[in-house]
């Protein structure tokens, strides 16, 4: 590794054991190491701007903050929740496990951010009114959106740049990753119970007080609701619509946001900025594309990944399982989205030497490795910083190192199931 290599290794490590810390808010460490990285020369100004940082991703993300913003105004977040608790007669468990599992389906056929969005706000609802922290709803909302994801060509970006690259439909998705899809989600669903179930106790007076709640009082104006209701119909229409429309994720969330805030003529349009977008997050993210974008410019991603494929390129079956593990561990430590960006290249390297059938398994060891690795830790994926974000501005402080301790576990559980079905379904 040359200097200007390890320089940027080490200022990495750095900004990333600070931001598990918590010493300072992790969009001020996220900048200011972004700024070192620019002002040292290992990755220019316009280069961070106009080549690593994904405003696809920025404004999809701001997009569908403001869609959730004005429809969550509309009551119909208050109404799920009501109807989810009073199914699951007032059980915070069975809550529990019932949005996990709606996560998980819903993140198959919308992306995992927009999911998150969705659900996150119902989860910290029922919480408050059961009495409980929301801290293990959130956690296993999170977890269920980035492993339902994993599903689906649609399901989490990973998968639509793998899919475009390898040539691979939705359907291939479907039929080769659904599978060890579902059994992660059972497994993780049991060791939700196991480490949730003694926290998720409520009194029987508190069970019997969501049992008596009205849903239909939760709407506050019914033509608002059916209006974004229209809109969100729209905006996953278009996402199906993709391929023949060749609109981005960016320009549908922003199509229908603005839509929604045209129809809002009474919305304070100032005070709903400053309120319903997460800008420490957005900021986070920027910044942490152009640091990982230095690490790109300075080749330490592309050299870590090819020796370790070097190792195993000449067997089919050691190279499925070091990218399963190298991407699920890379992907926890820094966004899957850059690191698979990374090893496209290099898996079609090896597809010319071992041929276009026998690289398949190598395709689905990347999908699975980068997002069920996602669940790592807080910042593997852009879900969790999205849910953890709109956590922690409604009062509930989820830390790094607190989801890291479920979270690494998931990963780490998920990623031995998927290496499992790797070996007995392709080798």
């Amino acid at each position: 590794m040359s200097i200007s290599m390890i320089v940027s290794l080490v200022i990495f490590i750095i900004a990333y054991v600070l931001i598990a810390l918590e010493t300072y808010h992790k969009s001020v460490i996220s900048m200011v190491g972004a700024v070192i990285f620019i002002t040292l020369g290992y990755v220019s100004q316009n280069k961070a701007f106009s080549e690593y940082v994904d405003w696809n991703v920025i404004f999809l993300l701001i997009g569908m903050m403001i869609m959730m913003g004005i429809v969550k105004e509309t009551g119909m977040f208050q109404y799920v929740a009501i109807k989810l608790a009073k199914l699951a007669k007032g059980s915070p468990i069975k809550i529990l496990l019932l949005l996990f599992f709606a996560s998980g389906i819903i993140s198959a056929f919308l992306d995992n951010v927009t999911t998150i969005i969705i659900m996150t706000p119902i989860s910290i609802l029922i919480s408050v009114e059961l009495g409980i922290s929301p801290l293990p709803f959130v956690i296993s909302q999170i977890l269920a959106s980035n492993i339902g994801g994993t599903a689906t060509l649609i399901g989490d970006p990973p998968n639509l740049m793998i899919g475009s690259a390898a040539g691979l439909t939705f359907i291939d998705f479907l039929v080769n990753l659904t599978p060890v899809i579902i059994l992660n989600m059972i497994v993780t669903a049991i060791i939700l119970w196991f480490l949730f179930k003694k926290e998720l106790v409520v009194s029987n007076q508190r069970r019997a007080k969501i049992l008596e709640f009205d849903e239909k009082q939760a709407i506050t104006s019914k033509k608002d609701l059916i209006i974004g209701l229209f809109v969100i119909t729209l905006f996953i229409t278009l996402f199906f619509l993709h391929h023949y429309t060749h609109l981005e994720p960016a320009t549908i969330a922003l199509l229908s946001a603005s839509v929604l805030l045209l129809r809002s003529r009474k919305l304070k349009i100032d005070k709903f900025f400053a309120t319903e977008i997460e800008w420490g997050t957005i900021l986070f993210f920027i910044a942490l594309f152009i640091m990982v974008g230095a690490l790109e410019e300075q080749g330490v991603i592309e050299y870590l990944s090819s020796h370790i494929i070097k190792m195993t390129s000449g067997n089919p079956r050691l190279a499925s399982i070091g990218i399963v593990w190298t991407s699920g561990i890379a992907s926890a430590i820094i966004d899957n989205i850059p690191f698979v960006a990374t090893m496209i290249p290099l898996i079609e390297d090896i597809g010319l030497a071992i041929g276009t059938v026998a690289v398949k398994p190598l395709w689905w060891a990347l999908s699975l490795g980068a997002c069920l690795g996602g669940n790592g830790t807080m910042i593997g994926a852009s879900a969790n910083l999205i849910a953890i974000g709109i956590c922690n501005k409604s009062g509930y402080k989820i830390s790094f190192m607190t989801f890291t301790k479920y979270g690494a576990f998931i990963a780490f559980i998920n990623l031995i199931i998927a290496t499992i079905y790797l070996l007995f379904a392709y080798h």
